[in-house]
C-alpha cells in the first residue's frame, strides 16, 4: 500500500498507460480488493496484455504511484454474441481473443486501491476508456458487470427486479450503480459469467456503452460530415411570364446559395404558385389540377440544377394528380442525380375542401451524403407523431416547407416547428413564401419567416434559434448545424428527451409496417 501522506500534502493525480514497472501495484492493489473471488492477474499476464493492445491497459497514478487500473481487450463481438463467459470472452485468460480489427472495447478489469475509493478515480478511468473507443472508432464498451450486494438479496428478488431497484437507487450496489452512473445500459442478465462470484449468486449484468460517434467502416456511401451547411429561401411569390421565367428565378437561389458551399437549399411549400395564374379563369379545383402538368418538368429541372450546382435541393412542395388523385409533394433532389419524394399526409381543411387534395401514405427518411433527413410539409409538423417516427429512425434535420397567409397560421408552424426541434433532438428547418399573388386564388397572400431551429441546450444557442429571416422580405439565411452536438446531446444532455421516453407506459407506432421507408 501507499503509505499514508501527510494532510497538507496535495495529490498529484495523473491519468496515463501502464507499463510492466507498474505491475507490484497492480498486483497488491488487486490482493486488497478481491481477496475473497479473484486471482491476482500474473505478471506474464499483464506483459501479454501491454504487448497486444498497450493503449487499452490504463492507470491513474498518485505522485507517480499507480492507484487504479483498468484493463480492456478489443474483440470481433459478432464471434461471441451475449451469451459468453468471462472465460471466452478473453480465451481462459490468455487474450488470444483480442483483435486489432474488431469493434468492440471489451473491459475486463477495473480496479481501485480501496485507500483511494470516493476520489471518482473509476470515473477517470472510464472517461479514459469511451475516449480511447472513440479513437479508435469502436462501436461500443461492454463489459460482465458483478452484483456483488445481490447475495444479500436473492432470497426476496430475482436478477431482473434487483436491477430495477438499482436503478431507481432503492438498493445501493457499487459496481453495477457505477456502471448505471457512467451511460451503460444493460444489455442481458448473464449466468455463470464468472463461477464461483458467491456474492453476485453467479449472476452478472452484461452493460454497454455506445460510441455515437462510431462510423461503419464498410459503409460505402461516405464518412459523414460532423456538420451541415444549410440554406433556406425566404420566396417571393411573384408573377411569371412562363415556365422558363420561374426557372430563372429558381435558379438565381440555387446559383447564390451554392456559392456559399451549402449542402442543403430548401425552397417553400408550394412555390411554383406563381405558374397557377395561367388558369386563372379555371375553378381552383381545375387550375391546380392543370399546375400538376407542370411538376415533373419542374424536378426535372431541379435534379439539374442540384447537380450542376453540386447541392442537395428540397423542392419545397408541388402538387401531383395520379390515378385521379391530387397530392402535395416535395421532392429531395440529390446532388447526385437521384430523387425522392414525400407526400403530404395531412392536407388541410381548406386543400381538402377547395382543391379535393389527398393525403399520401408513406413516411420517409432520407439518407443523403451529409445527414438523415426527414420532411414534414407545413401541417404535417404539427402532428408530433411524425416526426417521432422519423427521429427514431436516426432522422438529424427536419425541413419544413409552409405556406401561410395570416400570422396566425406561420406561428403554428413555426412554435410546433420548435417543439419537434426540442423533443427530437434535431435541427428543423422551415422555409415559407412571402408576398401577393392576386390572380391566384387561395395563395393571393402570404405571411413568413423562415428559420433554423436547434434543440435547447448548452451546445446550441440560447434561443434555440440557430438563423432566421426578415419576416415578410424576399431573402436568404445560412446556417450551419453541428451534427456531432446532436449525438452527444442524445447521450449527454441535460435532458434525453429520446433516451428518457418512458417506454414501458407509451409509445408511437406505425399501424402499416410498409407506410415507412428508411431510403
Amino acid at each position: 500500500m501507499i503509505e499514508n501522506k501527510n494532510e497538507s500534502t496535495q495529490h498529484l493525480l495523473v491519468t496515463r498507460n501502464l507499463t510492466i514497472r507498474d505491475y507490484d501495484r497492480i498486483a497488491e492493489i488487486m490482493a486488497v480488493s478481491y481477496h475473497l473471488m479473484h486471482d491476482v492477474w500474473s505478471k506474464s499476464q499483464i506483459k501479454k496484455l501491454l504487448k497486444l493492445f498497450p493503449e487499452g491497459q490504463i492507470g491513474v497514478e498518485d505522485h507517480g504511484e499507480i492507484v487504479a487500473f483498468a484493463l480492456s481487450l478489443v474483440v470481433d463481438y459478432k464471434k461471441f454474441g451475449d451469451n459468453h463467459t468471462f472465460q471466452k470472452i478473453t480465451g481462459n485468460e490468455t487474450f488470444d481473443t483480442h483483435n486489432p480489427n474488431g469493434d468492440v472495447l471489451y473491459a475486463i478489469e477495473v480496479c481501485v486501491d480501496p485507500e483511494y475509493r470516493g476520489m471518482r478515480l473509476g470515473r477517470r478511468l472510464y472517461d479514459a476508456r469511451k475516449e480511447l473507443c472513440e479513437q479508435l472508432n469502436l462501436r461500443s464498451i461492454i463489459a460482465g458487470g458483478r452484483m456483488p450486494n445481490y447475495h444479500k438479496y436473492s432470497d426476496d428478488l430475482k436478477p431482473k427486479d434487483y436491477i430495477q431497484k438499482v436503478r431507481t437507487k432503492e438498493i445501493y450496489d457499487p459496481v453495477l450503480y457505477f456502471q448505471i452512473s457512467n451511460d451503460f445500459h444493460v444489455k442481458k442478465i448473464l449466468h455463470n459469467y464468472l463461477p464461483g462470484d458467491k456474492a453476485s449468486r453467479n449472476y452478472a449484468v452484461l452493460v454497454e456503452w455506445n460510441n455515437i460517434y462510431y462510423e461503419e467502416s464498410e459503409d460505402p456511401i461516405r464518412v459523414r460530415k460532423s456538420y451541415a451547411r444549410i440554406g433556406v429561401v425566404q420566396w417571393q411569390l411573384r408573377a411569371v411570364r412562363s415556365v422558363e421565367s420561374f426557372f430563372d428565378n429558381v435558379e438565381f437561389f440555387v446559383d447564390a446559395v451554392s456559392g456559399y458551399k451549402a449542402d442543403f437549399l430548401v425552397f417553400p411549400e408550394l412555390f411554383n404558385a406563381p405558374l397557377m395564374a395561367e388558369f386563372n379563369e379555371s375553378d381552383t379545383a381545375q387550375a391546380i389540377r392543370k399546375l400538376a402538368n407542370y411538376t415533373e418538368q419542374i424536378r426535372e429541372k431541379i435534379v439539374e440544377f442540384a447537380v450542376s450546382y453540386n447541392i442537395n435541393i428540397i423542392a419545397g412542395s408541388m402538387p401531383v394528380y395520379e390515378n385521379e388523385r391530387l397530392y402535395n409533394v416535395a421532392y429531395l433532389c440529390r446532388r447526385d442525380g437521384t430523387f425522392e419524394a414525400q407526400y403530404k399526409i395531412h392536407p388541410t381543411p381548406a386543400e381538402r375542401g377547395d382543391w379535393g387534395m389527398s393525403g399520401g401514405d408513406k413516411i420517409h427518411v432520407f439518407d443523403t451524403d451529409v445527414a438523415k433527413i426527414g420532411i414534414l410539409i407545413c401541417y404535417d409538423v404539427e402532428f408530433p407523431e411524425l416526426s417521432r417516427i422519423m427521429a427514431e429512425k436516426g432522422m438529424e434535420i427536419l425541413i419544413v416547407p409552409f405556406a401561410t397567409d395570416m400570422q396566425n397560421g406561420y406561428q403554428r408552424v413555426r412554435v410546433c416547428s420548435q417543439a419537434r426541434a426540442i423533443e427530437n433532438e434535431c435541427y428543423v428547418a422551415i422555409s415559407g413564401s412571402v408576398g401577393n399573388l392576386p390572380k391566384v386564388k387561395n395563395m393571393d397572400i402570404q405571411f413568413g419567416q423562415s428559420a433554423v431551429f436547434s434543440p435547447s441546450d448548452f451546445a446550441f444557442p440560447q434561443n434555440a434559434v440557430v438563423a432566421e429571416g426578415t419576416p415578410n422580405t424576399e431573402n436568404t439565411i445560412i446556417a450551419d448545424v453541428d451534427l456531432d452536438d446532436l449525438r452527444e446531446l442524445h447521450m449527454h444532455g441535460s435532458v434525453r428527451n429520446l433516451l428518457d421516453r418512458r417506454k414501458d407506459l407509451y409509445e408511437v407506432k406505425l399501424k402499416k409496417k410498409e407506410c415507412l421507408k428508411n431510403n
